[in-house]
C-alpha cells in the first residue's frame, strides 16, 4: 500500500509557521511513515523547510485575500493526483478550505470559521479556554476533538544548515571573533508591537560599550526602522533588507542573545535555540509566546494591553514607549551576564 499522505495548510505569518510545528510533530510521532506535505505562501516556506517533518513544500500562489478561482482549481487538481488521506486547514478562513474541497481530500480537520461548514468534514469548535495559546490550538488538531494535549508540547526546532550558514557569513563580512546580539526591531502586524527605535539603539551602544557585537536582522520591509537604529549606534551592522529568511534562520543560530519584538523572527529565534528577550506591547506572551526555556518576556501589563490593535487606539502607544532601556538592561544581566 501506498504511504499515507496528509496534507497540511499553512498559516501566512512567519511566526505562526514557526509555531505549527508541535503539530506536524505530533502528527510525525503517531505516524511515522505518513507523508506531510504542507501547502504554504512562498514568503514561510522557508521556515517549513527547516522542519524534519515535512516531506514536502508546495507553493501557494495566492495574494492576502486572492480568490482566483481558476487557478485554486489547478492547484486542487494538482493535489489530487497525490491522492491524500487527510488535509488539516491552520487559517479559518473560507477561501484557505477551498482548495482541499475542490481536490477531494476525504477528510478535511479544521476550526469552524467564514461559513466554511461544507468545506470541512471535521469540523472543530474552538474552546479558548481550555486551548489559550495558538500553539494549543494547532497541536489540538493532530488529535481526536476534545483528547488531551502532551504535556508539554514539544517545542519548534528548525534545522540549522552550517554549510549554508558560513556562506552567508562570508557574503556579509560577518566575524564571530566577540560575542553576538542580534535586535529584532521589526513587526509585520503594526507600530503597536514595536519597540521604539531609539530604545533599541539605547541598548546597541551599551552592549557594544561592554565588548559584544549587534546585528540587526529584519526584512526589506523594515530597511527603514534597522537603518534609523543604525543611525543612532553606527557600530551595529544592519542587514535588514540583505538577507532571505533562509539566511536569517541560520544566522540568528549564531547569536549569544536576541532581543526582538513580538514577531515572526522572535519565534525563529527561539526556535534556532537562541537565549532570547522578547518585548510584548499591543499583543501578550499568554497567547503566541517565544516557545522555548531559554526566552524570557517582558511587558508592563498596563490596563489597555493587550488590545490586539496594529496601532495604538488611544495614541500613545505606553505599553512599549514607557518600557524603558534600563529593564532591558536589567534583564541581560540576569539572563546573560557574559554580553
Amino acid at each position: 500500500m501506498s504511504p499515507l499522505r496528509i496534507l497540511v495548510v499553512a498559516p501566512a505569518w512567519v511566526g505562526d509557521a514557526v509555531i505549527s510545528q508541535p503539530l506536524l510533530m505530533l502528527l510525525k510521532a503517531r505516524q511515522p511513515a505518513a507523508a506531510i506535505d504542507v501547502l504554504a505562501p512562498a514568503w514561510v516556506g522557508p521556515v517549513f523547510e527547516r522542519m524534519p517533518e515535512v516531506s514536502a513544500v508546495i507553493a501557494s500562489p495566492f495574494a492576502h485575500g486572492e480568490l482566483a478561482w481558476a487557478r485554486r482549481r489547478a492547484v486542487a487538481g494538482t493535489l489530487a493526483a497525490a491522492r491524500y488521506a487527510q488535509c488539516i486547514v491552520l487559517p479559518n478562513s473560507l477561501k484557505s478550505a477551498l482548495i482541499p474541497w475542490l481536490a477531494g481530500i476525504p477528510l478535511r480537520t479544521g476550526y469552524l470559521g467564514e461559513r466554511r461548514y461544507g468545506l470541512l468534514n471535521n469540523r472543530r469548535k474552538l474552546d479558548t479556554t481550555r486551548l489559550p495559546r495558538l500553539v494549543d490550538r494547532f497541536a489540538a488538531l493532530a488529535n481526536a476533538d476534545g483528547a488531551a494535549l502532551p504535556c508539554p508540547l514539544p517545542d519548534p526546532a528548525l534545522r540549522v544548515d552550517s554549510a549554508a550558514q558560513a556562506i552567508a557569513q562570508a557574503r556579509l563580512g560577518l566575524r564571530r571573533d566577540r560575542p553576538i546580539v542580534a535586535l529584532c526591531p521589526g513587526a509585520e502586524y503594526g507600530p503597536a508591537k514595536r519597540w521604539p527605535e531609539a530604545h533599541f539603539a539605547e541598548v546597541a551602544n551599551a552592549i557594544q560599550a561592554k565588548g559584544s557585537q549587534v546585528w540587526i536582522f529584519g526584512s526589506g520591509k523594515d530597511a527603514a526602522i534597522g537603518a534609523a537604529i543604525a543611525d543612532m549606534a553606527p557600530a551595529a551592522v544592519n542587514l535588514c533588507g540583505r538577507t532571505s529568511l533562509a539566511e536569517v534562520i541560520d544566522l540568528l543560530a549564531l547569536a549569544d542573545l536576541v532581543l526582538t519584538n513580538d514577531s515572526g523572527l522572535m519565534h525563529v529565534a527561539a526556535a534556532v535555540g537562541c537565549r532570547v528577550i522578547a518585548v510584548f506591547g499591543s499583543s501578550t506572551p499568554d497567547y503566541t509566546p517565544p516557545l522555548s526555556p531559554r526566552a524570557t518576556t517582558i511587558s508592563l501589563k498596563l490596563a489597555c494591553s493587550p488590545c490586539f490593535e496594529r496601532t495604538c487606539p488611544l495614541g500613545h502607544t505606553n505599553c512599549l514607549n514607557q518600557l524603558k532601556p534600563q529593564r532591558i538592561h536589567d534583564t541581560i544581566e540576569d539572563v546573560a551576564p557574559s554580553i
